[in-house]
């Protein structure tokens, strides 16, 4: 009797329940078929948007998806992968052109070497960003250079811009006549890294530079160490005139009209020579060296190599200018150097000059 009961009250129940599991895959089969094709077309859209992002943002072109099959094209040359990458790098460019900060002129440290600045150009900023304030310790200073010091930092003298500038100006002015002139200017600088500046610098003057150790006794002793050195005689064009070879063997070896220092503390004995033949000189002399050493010195910082390049070539531009105003003159008919003159013997005039000795012609300058 009770079991009867308890078929009568949950058998309904039970009933319903053994029966929605069977039902239930036979009535969702038409739904799952439309979620699976939307699923589909979602993911085929995010397949588009995903490669229309990598085509903006990678620097290589991705060929275009097929819609049915799914895969690339098999007529996507080179040619068209080559055009597909300009364009997407010029869409860079347009999206990218306004990103970052514009760079007003700043420091290249190639420039003073390649496109040196002019007398006219030398300034206190421009000398102060060179680093040729900044002097040696305090317990290394040479008293003579007082009168160059401005002040003390940190235990460092302070070198003065102001009389900087001046000295190099005034330097400015006498290799500007030297060259004029046709003199001799020769460049020195035997420190590490100071060679390009002075090869620089004697290519603008169209003088001569050394980089390498000075032998001692060249300018004492120049017939015995230079004796061997080639000679030319030039006119006023700095054209050579052949035909004084053998004039030029018995001669002794030139000497510079003007030298130029960079690191005076290791070519002292070049400077002593200068000295004892009256050689004028110029010199970068820093607050641990002698300014007597030198004729015309330049107080400044001798271990920057900024201040050194900026030095050489202010000093090139000066020797450039001198050179341009001589050959002005020259083709204006002007000499501005006194040529020096030859002893000719008679059969050797008849041969360079045809028998006219009024159109002999010697240049003072040689090289």
């Amino acid at each position: 009797m009770i079991v009867r009961q308890a078929i009568v009250r949950h058998g309904r129940r039970l009933a319903t329940r053994s029966l929605r599991p069977l039902s239930r895959p036979f009535a969702s089969t038409t739904d799952d078929i439309d979620n699976i094709q939307t699923s589909l077309n979602r993911s085929l859209k995010q397949t588009h948007s995903l490669e229309a992002l990598m085509q903006n943002m990678t620097a290589e072109a991705i060929p275009p998806i097929d819609n049915e099959t799914h895969a690339t094209p098999p007529a996507y040359t080179e040619y068209q992968q080559v055009a597909d990458t300009y364009a997407t790098l010029q869409r860079q460019k347009a999206l990218t052109a306004h990103l970052g900060t514009t760079l007003t002129p700043h420091y290249q440290p190639h420039t003073l070497l390649t496109n040196p600045p002019s007398p006219s150009e030398i300034s206190l900023p421009l000398l102060l960003a060179s680093q040729s304030h900044l002097g040696h310790s305090t317990s290394l200073w040479n008293p003579a250079n007082s009168r160059y010091i401005f002040g003390i930092r940190s235990g460092i003298h302070i070198i003065s811009l102001d009389v900087t500038a001046a000295h190099l100006r005034r330097a400015c002015k006498i290799v500007r006549a030297v060259a004029e002139r046709g003199g001799i200017i020769l460049f020195v600088g035997t420190r590490k890294g100071q060679d390009r500046c002075v090869v620089k610098a004697g290519q603008l003057a169209r003088g001569c530079h050394l980089f390498e150790r000075w032998t001692p006794g060249s300018i004492t002793n120049g017939h015995q160490i230079l004796g061997r050195c080639k000679m030319r005689v030039v006119d006023e064009f700095d054209r050579p005139i052949p035909g004084y070879e053998s004039e030029l063997l018995e001669r002794p070896a030139l000497k510079p009209d003007l030298v130029v220092c960079l690191n005076p503390l290791e070519n002292w004995v070049m400077l002593h020579e200068c000295g004892l033949h009256g050689i004028p000189t110029i010199g970068v002399i820093d607050t641990d060296a002698d300014p007597t050493w030198v004729t015309y010195p330049i107080p400044a910082n001798d271990d920057s190599l900024r201040c050194v390049q900026l030095i050489a070539g202010v000093l090139g531009r000066a020797g450039e200018e001198g050179q341009k105003r001589r050959a002005e003159k020259a083709r204006d008919g002007e000499v501005t150097y006194q040529p020096e003159q030859f002893e000719v013997k008679a059969s050797e005039t008849d041969v360079r000059t045809g028998g006219d000795r009024s159109a002999i012609h010697h240049a003072g300058g040689s090289g």
